[in-house]
């Protein structure tokens, strides 16, 4: 009972200088220690496909990687975003997670199907061309396609003269940022301003020279000019 009673005993202290040396110590101990581990190369975590795994993918006349998720190999053809190659997998049947170089023709050949169709099962709002100046309709346009139209739609602007045409033209930003320090054009780069101020000034400074020297040509001819006048004076009093 005694023994449990008794207070345990209080590590010895140590004057100041000694603490600092003991840590400095244990701390090159715990680094020599590292030093000695020696690196384990990790292994290489390798996929193993099925013999008619496709490493390339045609589809939409875009190349595919196959070793990607369907819902995300979709989205490197032109057009195409997440929430589209969500719908067309959903659409087919198709896992979302599994890999594009797994799927057969057949299935390749639905996928393609369904994008041609997206207009017809996916939501307006979703098309990425909605109210056609030709048809009216609104219709997904993607791969090269897409990049054809976004070049007839800048010709158009140019030709019947809009703003945004004029704007192209010019090789000026279209949709409203700003272009005083940014978007240069020319031969002019960066900014110009204090050059220009600098440049001023010393215009100034120049044509108050000037105005200064005349002034001072005009006092000095003043009272010559007196002189004369008075002898003038002088001479016709005479007369």
């Amino acid at each position: 009972m005694a023994e449990k009673g008794k207070a345990p005993e209080a590590p010895e202290e140590l004057p100041p200088d000694e603490a600092g040396k003991k840590k400095k110590d244990d701390k090159g101990k715990g680094k020599e220690k590292k030093e000695e581990k020696p690196k384990e190369s990790r292994p290489r975590i390798t996929k193993e496909h099925k013999p008619d795994f496709k490493f390339i993918v045609r589809l939409a006349e875009t190349d595919l990687n196959g070793e990607r998720p369907l819902q995300l190999a979709l989205c490197d053809i032109r057009g195409i975003g997440l929430r589209t190659s969500i719908l067309a997998a959903d659409r087919v049947g198709i896992p979302r997670k599994t890999l594009i170089g797994d799927l057969s023709d057949e299935q390749l050949e639905k996928l393609g199907a369904a994008i041609q169709a997206l207009p017809e099962y996916c939501p307006p709002w979703m098309l990425n061309r909605q109210n056609d100046l030709d048809s009216g309709a609104d219709v997904q346009v993607y791969g090269p396609e897409l990049a054809m139209n976004v070049r007839e739609d800048i010709n158009l602007m140019k030709k019947i003269r809009c703003y945004k045409g004029i704007r192209h033209e010019t090789g000026q930003k279209v949709r409203g940022q700003r272009t005083k320090s940014n978007g240069r054009t020319g031969l002019t780069v960066g900014v110009t301003k204090k050059a220009a101020q600098a440049a001023a000034a010393a215009a100034k400074a120049e044509e108050g020279a000037g105005k200064k020297e005349k002034g001072g040509a005009k006092a000095a001819a003043a009272p010559e000019a007196k002189k004369e006048e008075k002898k003038e004076e002088k001479k016709e009093e005479k007369k």
